[in-house]
């Protein structure tokens, strides 16, 4: 009987998956629910996945899920469904749900709903049933009202930190120049000074007044005086800068005096062209006196050679001997 009762059971069971071949393929797939942590506190996120493996020819709808998973957890964001080949055929699916709760306590989630497209019939199969436990903070009311939780610091960025930088360079420009100014009124100087161009010498000075003076040809308009008062400024600023003696307050005796204390300051003939124009202009300026045409000419011509015959020596760098001239002398001694 009972090798009799074996057979009919193993005949039985053959049967059924000739019978349902359908059914065997339902045998093979599995849906998954799982949490990153079951515990979290409230307020905080954690990710739910779904994944379901099946045969690659069964077609599965994953269920549709609202905000809400319940009235207690709310899902933040979802993932499109993943697909991965395993192998034998079966593929794996997997969707990833982000979900949060505010409310304390320990919480349900009910199994998820899959639905198989058989061909002749439609099926369902459901995940596994997950529970998640929300902690709240102990409040301490002695210190007052708290944050639940401190928010997330954000990373800070070049926008948000270039007016940070701006308005300290501004203030240190201003601490600076307040100190700048403070000190600058304290020694009674100016608070701006533009830079300090380069004398130039006495003589190009006074050849450039004298270039002037040829140019505008005053004595021809009727302005002798003018003339003759414009060259002996000229000479005398040039005289006083150059030789030191203050030409502008001394009288033309006076300068003449000074010029032949020392033999060395001019030669004969600088001395007889300053002899003409200086006493010749006080008679102009303070005589009243009418010098013929050529005078003015020779007062022109007499002031330039002064300032020319009278200037600095000019030092002249030693010329370096050319390098041809080198070798031909190398040559010369070798010979």
């Amino acid at each position: 009987m009972k090798p009799a009762l074996y057979t009919c059971r193993i005949i039985l069971c053959v049967s059924v998956f000739l019978m349902f071949p359908k059914f065997s393929e339902a045998q093979r797939i599995k849906a998954t629910a799982s949490l990153d942590s079951t515990h979290i506190l409230i307020g905080d996120q954690v990710n739910l996945t779904l994944e379901l493996e099946k045969p690659e020819n069964i077609r599965i709808d994953f269920p549709v899920l609202a905000d809400n998973i319940s009235e207690y957890i709310e899902i933040l964001r979802q993932s499109p469904v993943d697909t991965v080949f395993i192998e034998n055929n079966v593929i794996r699916l997997t969707q990833n749900f982000l979900i949060t709760s505010f409310d304390s306590g320990e919480h349900r989630i009910p199994p998820f709903w899959f639905k198989l497209h058989m061909d002749d019939r439609m099926d369902s199969i459901p995940s596994n049933e997950l529970f998640i436990r929300v902690f709240t903070m102990e409040i301490d009311t002695t210190r007052g009202p708290t944050d639940i939780k401190m928010p997330y610091d954000a990373p800070l960025t070049l926008k948000e930190v270039t007016p940070w930088i701006l308005g300290i360079i501004l203030l240190a420009g201003i601490i600076f120049f307040i100190f700048y100014y403070i000190s600058r009124r304290k020694r009674n100087l100016p608070v701006f000074t533009l830079p300090v161009r380069p004398k130039d010498p006495p003589h190009v000075v006074a050849l450039r007044g004298l270039d002037k003076i040829r140019d505008e040809k005053i004595w021809q308009k009727d302005k002798i005086k003018e003339y003759y008062s414009q060259v002996t400024d000229i000479l005398r600023t040039y005289i006083e800068e150059r030789f030191g003696i203050p030409a502008m307050e001394y009288t033309t005796d006076e300068i003449m005096r000074a010029m032949a204390a020392s033999k060395d300051l001019l030669s004969e003939k600088s001395r007889s062209n300053l002899g003409q124009i200086l006493p010749l202009a006080d008679l102009v300026k303070f005589a009243k006196y009418q010098p013929l045409p050529d005078d003015h000419s020779l007062t022109l011509i007499n002031a330039y050679f002064f300032v020319n015959d009278t200037k600095p020596a000019e030092v002249k760098q030693p010329e370096k001997p050319d390098q041809e001239n080198d070798d031909q002398g190398e040559e010369v001694i070798l010979k």
